[in-house]
């Protein structure tokens, strides 16, 4: 089997700058498993590395998608996928690296999203219930038949949330508990999974440190920039940390400091989150920062872990 590694963490953890060092002392190649770090024009709110930050390591599904485009789980394994072959073909390691637990999952296991042809009475009727009652409503049905699905499915990917109602009208049968069985699987790669953490105090303040420098480098000029370039507010793209929460106070319903004051909660409750999902993977190895000293011997515990499980299993 191919060899594949995982970064992963909570945001604002410190995943960028390793993921760096470790590329370059892999011969790695780094995928992005970040489901806002594809869209263009959003630089700041995302966190999104700089050309600069890169250090000649090439990355792969960062700023590439307009910030209309509705970028979900499958098509982030389409093309994760094409890019782990290129990877493959010039003899380098495939390091994927982001927050977004439920894309890497999709990768790691080749969970299969494909829509198979379904009755195209009940998707007619399903999309122009969307037309009519709106996205909320349809959102809602599929709360009440799939909880699972509704949670992770945005509201206004209308196209999932009919995929979701589809499949169960054709099926009896929840579409989470298809992908349950999906997520099952034994993964083709060669896989190590890496999750870095840290003590949650000084987490939370590293968020709420990371949001005080986003506002300095214009994250509100960022936001009213995408909305003044015709992007809607409902757009998946702005439902994004860090852009629905700005909105309101440019729409002039709430002040700065309202907004800054939800961003900081949400985005702390969205790292809690990220570390459940996180602790529910199978074979994922903690990394805590605040028992290795520097970034150095995380570094030195990685390629050691490497060395060690890589050279066994050969």
């Amino acid at each position: 089997m191919n060899p594949l590694i995982i970064l992963t963490g909570p945001t604002a953890v410190g995943k960028t700058e390793l993921s760096i060092a470790l590329a370059k002392a892999v011969h790695g190649e780094i995928i992005s498993a970040d489901s806002m770090q594809v869209y263009k024009y959003m630089d700041i709110g995302t966190a999104k590395i700089h050309p600069e930050e890169m250090d000649g390591v090439p990355h792969y599904l960062v700023d590439i998608l307009e910030p209309d485009v509705a970028f979900n789980v499958a098509m982030f394994k389409d093309m994760a996928k094409k890019a782990v072959e290129e990877i493959y073909s010039r003899g380098h390691i495939p390091i994927v690296v982001g927050g977004t637990g439920f894309y890497i999952q999709a990768l790691l296991y080749d969970i299969d999203f494909s829509e198979e042809e379904g009755d195209g009475k009940i998707r007619k009727h399903l999309e122009e219930l969307a037309e009519l009652k709106g996205p909320e409503y349809l959102h809602e049905e599929l709360q009440k038949v799939d909880p699972e699905s509704a949670e992770q499915i945005h509201a206004n990917n209308v196209k999932r949330v009919i995929r979701a109602l589809e499949y169960y009208q054709l099926h009896g049968e929840k579409i989470s508990v298809h992908n349950e069985t999906e997520r099952q699987k034994e993964s083709p790669y060669q896989f190590l999974y890496f999750v870095l953490n840290h003590d949650r105090s000084v987490l939370y303040e590293r968020i709420e440190k990371r949001i005080d420098i986003m506002l300095e480098q214009g994250l509100v000029a960022e936001v009213d920039n995408l909305l003044k370039r015709g992007y809607d507010k409902n757009l998946v793209s702005m439902q994004g940390l860090g852009y629905k929460e700005i909105i309101p106070y440019i729409d002039g319903e709430c002040t700065l400091e309202e907004a800054v004051y939800i961003l900081k909660r949400d985005t702390r409750h969205f790292a809690k989150r990220q570390l459940t999902w996180f602790r529910r993977e199978k074979d994922v190895r903690w990394l805590d920062k605040s028992q290795l000293e520097s970034e150095d011997k995380i570094l030195d515990e990685i390629l050691n872990t490497i060395k060690t499980e890589w050279s066994l299993s050969k």
